[in-house]
């Protein structure tokens, strides 16, 4: 997961099993929506809430590859991403999956990114 991504789910007191839950999920094909270019929206459960009434997470998720928790908001917050963020973290989902392994390992390190 992305540092900023971390933070939001700290603040909403979302555990990494919940995390680890959701990817369990998408590998199964269980997932709100693609959004294209290997994005994908997510619902996640906070603590004492069900699916529904909880919050969206979306990841940038390439099967047998890498995913990664890019950003998070609670529904009641807004209902969905505008055209501009959408664009945007297509972008960074590009960034993330040319990255090779070390340059994911060195991110990982200096505290980038979050291991889930």
């Amino acid at each position: 997961m992305t540092r900023h991504f971390s933070k939001w789910a700290k603040k909403q007191k979302i555990l990494k099993a919940e995390l680890k839950n959701a990817l369990h999920e998408i590998e199964k094909g269980l997932y709100e929506a693609h959004l294209g270019g290997h994005i994908i929206k997510k619902r996640i459960r906070f603590p004492h809430k069900g699916k529904r009434g909880s919050g969206r997470v979306i990841i940038c998720y390439k099967q047998d590859s890498r995913a990664v928790f890019l950003h998070g908001f609670a529904k009641n917050e807004k209902t969905n991403l505008s055209a501009k963020e959408l664009h945007a973290l297509k972008e960074f989902g590009k960034i993330l999956l040319s990255l090779s392994n070390e340059k994911l390992n060195i991110a990982i390190k200096n505290g980038d990114f979050i291991e889930v």
